[in-house]
């Protein structure tokens, strides 16, 4: 048995908050071939040239063409950043006003070079390099959504590996830049879940080579929602629990048996001082469909002199 009771607007909070997880990533082997694979994490070697003429694959989990993956990695994050490592000026065009609108005149560039969005990771003036000569590469070290959630979470990243016998170490200045040995040597973007590496002694180093580690931690939004149960003094004041009601009696003579249901209740439950225990909180839909459960740790008496509130907390 159960008794019911709407939830008013005011009753109902929504109530967002952040939670964090470590990762460390060793590099495995695969059995079926002769390259170590970086658990869940893709690599990609990015080069300049046409795809007309250099048609070379890359990755480690994904198979990807090294000329697209370079042009995509520079009109994503660096196409405001091609003339200048502060900031490509944007071209403006100026009105030059004449006696009347007739005479009016536009002058200057109408391309759009430096107003791109380039998801830049921090509300500093941020530098960003990229190589943009003949045979240049990029390094981009790809993390699933599955592993980061809804971003990396700043100054949690490094990214370890050998190459020609020297152990290097990228780290995240957690305002999205990739910092070794106090250089830096590229850019992270927190939401994507890449790491990009523009510089040129590092970028295919840190791609084609077999021992790397990756740790990082994840940052994932989960929306907790509390539900405020409140009974009033005077609701609720009797129990529900059947087995406080006398169910029958029976009347037999010679030739009849007959059995009557009572309802009447044991004598104690009715007196003034009884008032019922709490042990389970459903809550239904507006058409009274069973939604979820909650269970108390413990009975909770009901009163009947004051309100008594029961908060319900379901995360999703």
């Amino acid at each position: 048995m159960s008794a019911y009771k709407s939830f008013l607007v005011s009753d109902i909070k929504i109530v967002p908050f952040t939670v964090n997880k470590g990762y460390s990533l060793p590099y495995s082997y695969f059995a079926t071939g002769s390259d170590y694979k970086l658990t869940g994490v893709d690599r990609f070697l990015g080069t300049s040239g046409s795809f007309l003429t250099n048609q070379t694959t890359t990755g480690t989990l994904s198979t990807q063409y090294q000329v697209l993956v370079y042009n995509s990695t520079k009109e994503l994050y660096y196409s405001n950043f091609l003339t200048s490592s502060w900031g490509d000026a944007p071209f403006r065009r100026s009105l030059v006003p004449g006696a009347d609108s007739s005479g009016d005149e536009y002058v200057g560039s109408t391309s759009s070079t430096g107003r791109y969005e380039n998801y830049l990771q921090t509300t500093l003036t941020q530098s960003r390099y990229f190589p943009t000569g003949s045979n240049s590469q990029v390094g981009v070290i790809s993390i699933p959504s599955k592993l980061f959630g809804d971003s990396i979470q700043p100054y949690s990243f490094n990214y370890t590996f050998i190459s020609a016998s020297t152990t290097h170490s990228l780290t995240d200045d957690g305002e999205g830049n990739l910092v070794s040995a106090s250089i830096n040597v590229g850019n992270i973007i927190y939401p994507h879940g890449l790491a990009i590496i523009t510089n040129q002694g590092l970028a295919s180093g840190s791609i084609d080579v077999t021992n790397v580690t990756c740790s990082f931690s994840s940052s994932y939004t989960i929306y907790e929602t509390q539900y405020k149960a409140t009974i009033r003094d005077n609701e609720f004041n009797y129990t529900l629990n059947p087995t406080v009601v006398s169910s029958s009696y029976s009347v037999s003579g010679s030739w009849y048996n007959f059995v009557y249901p009572t309802g009447s209740v044991y004598d104690y439950v009715t007196g003034s001082y009884f008032s019922p225990f709490i042990t389970t909180i459903g809550l239904y839909s507006d058409n009274q469909e069973l939604l979820a459960v909650a269970k108390l740790a413990q009975p909770l008496q009901a009163s009947n002199t004051t309100d008594t509130t029961i908060i319900i907390n379901l995360d999703r």
